[in-house]
C-alpha cells in the first residue's frame, strides 16, 4: 500500500483541502525498481496496472549509479521496490536497506537464481549479471509475479497472470534463437573476453568460456594492475580471442590498451550489457538488448 503524503492524499481531496500530489504521481500503485534492465521486465509484467518508476537512466553504470534526494523519497512511498541484488548495485545499497527498514516491501531478482562465481588469476566473487541468460530472467519473472502479487494491491490477478506467462513465452523463443546464433560460432572460437566479468551466466548457459576480462572483476570500480594486463594478453593469445567486448557506457581505453599488448589483431566492441540503450540504438528492451547482443558476439567470434 502507497506510504507517506500521498497515501493520504485521497482523505484531503475528500475533505476539499488538497487536490493532488506531487507532480508525477498517479492514482496507481507505484513500483520502484533500481535498473533500467529490470525496470523494461516489471514494465512488461505489470502493464498499465501499476506505475513503474527505474531509479537508473539509460546508459547508467549501475555499480556506481546514486540516487537522488528526490528519487530516495520516492523509494519510500513505493508498494514494492524491485532490486537486482548481488552486489550491483554498490551505491544504491544504503537506499534500499533504508528503505527495507522503512517496513518498504524489496524483492532481489537475483535470490531467484542459482548463482554463479566469476573467477580471475587470483580472486573470485558473486556474479550479478545473470539477466545475459534468458533462462534464468524466466525464473526472476516468477518471483517478480509472486511480489507483484502479494505487494502491489489492485492488481488484476488473471490479468497479471496472462502478462507473465506472454513475456515467459518471449523469453522462451529468445532462448532457443540465441541458442540457434549462438552455435554458429565454431566450439574453438567460443572465448569471451570483456572489460569485466559480465557474461558469466550467458557462457554458462551456451557453452562458451570466459577466458577473463580486462578489469579482473565482477564489478567497473575496480582496477586491473599491469600485472593483470600481461597475464589476460597471454590468454587472448593463447585461445585465438578475435574480439574484446565492452559495456557501451564504459570507456575501452584498457579494452584498446590490451588489444595492443595481445600482439595480435584483435577487436574491441561495445555492446549493452548493463544498461539497456536509449531510442533508435537497437537495446531499448531486454529482449532487443538480448538479440542485438547476440548478434554482436556471433559477428565478433566467428
Amino acid at each position: 500500500m502507497r506510504r507517506g503524503l500521498c497515501g493520504a492524499a485521497a482523505l484531503l481531496v475528500a475533505a476539499g483541502v488538497l487536490t493532488g500530489c506531487a507532480a508525477g504521481s498517479t492514482d496507481r500503485p507505484l513500483v520502484v525498481v533500481t535498473t533500467d534492465v529490470l525496470g523494461d521486465v516489471v514494465g512488461e509484467l505489470v502493464g498499465e496496472q501499476a506505475e513503474v518508476m527505474t531509479l537508473m537512466p539509460r546508459g547508467a553504470d549501475p555499480h556506481s549509479f546514486e540516487v537522488s534526494a528526490q528519487d530516495a523519497a520516492r523509494l519510500r512511498s513505493a508498494d514494492l521496490v524491485v532490486a537486482n541484488g548481488l552486489g550491483l548495485e554498490e551505491g544504491l545499497a544504503t537506499q534500499v536497506e533504508a528503505t527495507r527498514a522503512d517496513g518498504v516491501p524489496v524483492v532481489e531478482a537475483g535470490a531467484a537464481v542459482e548463482v554463479l562465481q566469476w573467477v580471475s588469476e587470483d580472486a573470485s566473487g558473486v556474479d550479478p549479471h545473470f539477466w545475459t541468460d534468458p533462462a534464468r530472467m524466466a525464473t526472476v519473472t516468477d518471483v517478480l509475479a509472486e511480489a507483484l502479487a502479494e505487494h502491489v494491491d489492485g492488481l488484476d490477478a488473471d490479468v497479471l497472470a496472462a502478462d507473465v506467462a506472454g513475456y515467459q513465452g518471449q523469453l522462451a523463443e529468445l532462448d532457443a534463437w540465441m541458442g540457434e546464433q549462438l552455435a554458429q560460432v565454431p566450439p574453438a572460437r567460443r572465448n569471451l573476453v570483456t572489460n569485466h566479468h559480465v557474461f558469466g551466466y550467458l557462457a554458462d548457459r551456451f557453452g562458451f568460456t570466459v577466458v577473463g576480462a580486462v578489469v579482473p572483476s565482477g564489478t567497473t570500480l575496480a582496477a586491473p594492475s599491469a600485472s593483470d594486463l600481461d597475464e589476460l594478453a597471454t590468454s587472448v593469445r593463447a585461445a585465438g580471442v578475435r574480439t574484446i567486448f565492452v559495456d557501451s557506457s564504459q570507456p575501452d581505453r584498457l579494452a584498446q590498451v590490451l588489444a595492443e599488448q595481445a600482439a595480435v589483431d584483435v577487436a574491441v566492441t561495445p555492446l549493452f550489457t548493463e544498461s539497456l540503450s536509449g531510442p533508435g540504438e537497437g537495446a531499448e528492451t531486454y529482449l532487443a538488448m538480448m538479440r542485438s547482443n547476440t548478434e554482436d558476439i556471433v559477428a565478433g567470434l566467428r
